[in-house]
């Protein structure tokens, strides 16, 4: 889960940058840094915090209108001052920062130490960037192309932006695998990151890439898009949804906590314009097209990972039970190695919080490969899995930030139990009075996630008197669970 942020404008970069690694510090990392151009470009990075690379840099002069910055979850190599993001070419022209992991770096680091390059980190990003800063050196090309011939060396997951003191103000991303989105700013400055969140404070103007695809990058123009194979791309420029002040902790402690008080709300959006008490029916409009091949279907097959697993397990029991069609739910990491059986009358949908879970969408992929229908519940308008399913459902969460996951799972189970109803009730294998029943049940759900919250004080008294207790006294469960226990002996 590193993150990425770049700017190149007529600000200066260093400020949104960190600001917009802080916006990222939710992912969790290692390490962090920054790499500033100014005539020439200036890196600073160490392991630690956000807070330790400004306190780190200190005084020290962070002048620059472009710029790149990171925060590092280590994979190859520990985490140290060293391994950490940015990366630079050897002698010194490219600086790289990169999410993912080159599988085949090794081979292509053998080659490169063969041809006189040496090595400071144990990174694979290292790899990259002097293999850039070799085709770059020996095709005498621009920066642009030679991201695109590098990549069409590499195997493995990327997301990248590379900046050369050779070309000052020119940034140059690409991906494959790992999310990355650019926002154009009313003067042609331009906002890159791992996701929209460290942007949505400048622009709401956005493009998301997809894979294999590059971005050259040059303030004041517009936005260069062509793929690996060096084929044109005609920029698609969508409009955030999200809101600034949902990327705000709104006087609450922690984001955790904030996120599960707004689930009444989350839960509520959920299901707004899709269950219709009054006409009695459930309408899931992003699903309507496929109703008919659900319902046909041999089986529907969740793939997820995480929480989102958790969410589909619940949605197994509801759709097995109130349309009675098989369903069977896998863990997209291994869902796409084991070489599953998937005909062309399966259903497979991906539950996914910020539509962009690598293993999930090479699981969707492998799917797509073989004829299934791909559906997607998440929750991020523009992800990568709203782009690649055949249709789906959002979740209506806003932006999640905690890492322990509490509103996007609750609104993953509202949307899988539309989904069940609407199954159950277009099949016919739901009475209509047990029907309405649940569908005035599941409407109550956002009153009464409100009347629990309002517990709260409560649980923190129980929680402060019995945190390093074994068990409840028995008074206790007497008052807790009256109807449990009876006479001092549970019933």
């Amino acid at each position: 889960m590193c993150g990425i942020v770049g700017y190149t404008g007529s600000k200066q970069a260093y400020p949104i940058l960190i600001k917009g690694l802080q916006r990222l510090e939710y992912r969790g990392y290692d390490s962090a840094g920054v790499a500033l151009m100014d005539g020439t470009i200036k890196l600073h990075k160490c392991k630690g915090k956000v807070a330790d690379l400004q306190a780190h840099i200190g005084q020290d002069i962070t002048i620059g209108s472009a710029g790149i910055g990171h925060t590092r979850w280590a994979t190859h190599g520990e985490p140290n001052d060293v391994n950490a993001h940015p990366h630079v070419s050897m002698s010194g022209d490219i600086t790289l920062i990169h999410n993912g992991i080159i599988e085949n770096y090794d081979s292509i680091k053998k080659e490169l130490m063969h041809r006189g390059y040496t090595f400071q980190s144990e990174t694979d990003t290292e790899v990259l960037v002097n293999l850039i800063e070799e085709i770059k050196k020996n095709e005498k090309c621009n920066l642009a192309e030679a991201v695109r011939m590098s990549l069409n060396e590499i195997i493995g997951a990327y997301a990248i932006v590379v900046m050369s003191n050779s070309e000052p103000g020119t940034l140059v991303a690409a991906k494959k695998s790992s999310p990355l989105v650019i926002g154009i700013g009313a003067d042609k400055d331009f906002y890159l990151a791992s996701d929209a969140t460290p942007i949505v404070e400048y622009t709401k103007n956005v493009v998301y890439l997809e894979d294999g695809e590059i971005a050259e990058i040059i303030p004041g123009k517009d936005l260069k898009l062509f793929t690996v194979k060096n084929k044109n791309v005609t920029p698609y420029i969508q409009e955030l949804e999200m809101q600034l002040e949902q990327l705000e902790k709104s006087g609450y402690d922690h984001f955790m906590l904030k996120e599960i008080y707004e689930q009444p709300r989350s839960v509520q959006d959920s299901l707004r314009g899709r269950l219709r008490l009054s006409q009695g029916l459930v309408h899931l409009g992003g699903m309507a097209d496929y109703e008919q091949a659900m319902l046909n279907a041999n089986r529907i097959i969740f793939v997820a990972c995480g929480t989102s697993w958790h969410a589909a397990l619940v949605g197994e029991y509801l759709i097995e039970d109130l349309a009675r069609i098989p369903v069977e739910v896998e863990y997209a990491s291994e869902f796409r190695y084991r070489n599953p059986i998937i005909t062309e009358r399966d259903v497979v949908i991906a539950i996914s919080q910020s539509g962009e879970t690598a293993d999930t969408l090479a699981a969707l992929e492998l799917a797509k490969s073989k004829g299934a229908t791909i559906l997607g519940i998440c929750n991020v308008v523009g992800s990568t899995i709203s782009r690649t399913t055949h249709g789906g459902s959002y979740t209506h969460a806003g932006p999640e930030i905690g890492v322990a996951s509490t509103k996007a799972f609750t609104a993953q189970v509202a949307v899988l139990s539309l989904l069940a109803l609407m199954l159950g009730q277009k099949k016919g294998s739901i009475e209509r009075s047990k029907f309405n029943r649940l569908l005035h049940g599941l409407n109550e759900i956002p009153a009464k996630v409100e009347k629990a919250l309002e517990t709260n004080a409560l649980v923190e008294i129980i929680s402060e008197k019995f945190k390093d207790s074994s068990q409840l006294p028995l008074s206790w469960q007497r008052l807790l669970f009256p109807s449990r226990i009876g006479g001092g002996v549970e019933a």
